[in-house]
């Protein structure tokens, strides 16, 4: 079988920086501490009504290409995830591989996942890679939850961030990525959903006038049910990673770190008392980060590779779960 790796991961921010400081003068029934206290976050980054997912992406991408030894016309597959789409149609994807200067002859689609859309995306990156299909695949990243959150939504807010990434992934020699466990359960769906969006509950002048103190929300409104989400990362996660063990012959202690999505520090907290582990091996970066959706684990990833912790050889179980609900992973093997 064709071995697949990430060869390169950049990520990129929103200029707009929001502290606790700055969070409790908007919210002021909380003090800065009171707010790290609730959320475990320090930070959290929003862009502006005119940057969105494909922006942040774009320059994800742009970054990649000079940072790192690749050509644009070397790509062979692009592969956009997002829940925050340009249009209905056509894709995202199509509109960056314009905007980026990429060739006519690949293949370019949207993956509308959010906290698990970098599993399932690099899941479907290996998967044309090792079928023969394509010797590359570029995945890029970009979701703005800020622009569906409403602003007096204190746990939205305190919560989410937005950002962009850029992975390419490409064969490998050895190592790289294993196989993949995904799951399904669109019983969840409204547990973590954005109302007033798309064609089943298009927004009208009503809705507008509904939100007219806050710019109308012409993006829609996101609605999200904390508790059933804590429910269904407790039930399914350490599930989901015993499946990955299994699927890739792998026993708990031989994995280095553990990666979870960035959903929010008591699920990451909680999860990591569950299944028992080890502080050295749980990897955290929602403090100064916050929520960023599909981008969480590739940016935990990055930040991971800056330290001196990760090695030749280091076996990372990755594991996105939530909005749907969906879930998947897999083990890297540096």
């Amino acid at each position: 079988m064709i071995n697949v790796k990430m060869n390169h991961i950049v990520y990129h921010l929103p200029d707009k920086c929001i502290t606790n400081v700055e969070l409790a003068k908007q919210f002021s029934d909380y003090t800065p501490d009171q707010i790290f206290k609730r959320t475990g976050i320090k930070k959290r980054f929003h862009t502006t009504r005119d940057v969105i997912g494909s922006d942040l992406a774009f320059v994800a991408a742009e970054k990649l290409f000079s940072d790192a030894d690749f050509e644009k016309d070397k790509v062979e597959f692009l592969i956009f995830v997002t829940e925050g789409l340009d249009c209905v149609a056509p894709a995202s994807a199509i509109i960056l591989q314009d905007r980026l200067g990429l060739p006519n002859n690949i293949g370019a689609i949207d993956v509308p996942l959010g906290c698990s859309g970098f599993t399932h995306a690099l899941g479907l990156g290996s998967t044309l890679i090792r079928s023969g299909q394509v010797k590359n695949v570029l995945i890029l990243f970009g979701d703005t939850p800020s622009l569906v959150s409403h602003p007096e939504d204190f746990h939205l807010v305190s919560l989410f961030s937005d950002a962009g990434a850029a992975v390419w992934l490409e064969e490998a020699e050895r190592g790289g990525i294993g196989n993949f466990v995904y799951g399904t359960d669109g019983s969840g769906a409204k547990s973590l959903s954005v109302d007033g969006s798309l064609f089943r509950q298009p927004m009208d002048v009503n809705w507008l006038n509904k939100y007219k103190d806050v710019g109308g929300m012409p993006t829609g409104r996101m609605q999200m049910n904390g508790l059933d989400i804590l429910s269904f990362s407790l039930q399914k996660v350490p599930k989901l990673v015993g499946d990955i063990l299994a699927k890739n012959e792998t026993d708990f202690e031989e994995i280095d770190f553990f990666v979870f999505h960035q959903a929010s520090n008591i699920i990451l907290k909680s999860l990591q008392r569950k299944m028992r582990i080890p502080d050295e091996k749980m990897v955290y970066c929602i403090a100064d980060y916050g929520n960023t959706v599909s981008i969480s684990i590739p940016l935990a990833l990055k930040e991971l590779g800056k330290g001196s912790k990760i090695f030749p050889g280091a076996k990372v179980l990755i594991a996105g779960f939530g909005i749907g609900f969906s879930w998947s992973g897999t083990i890297l093997q540096y």
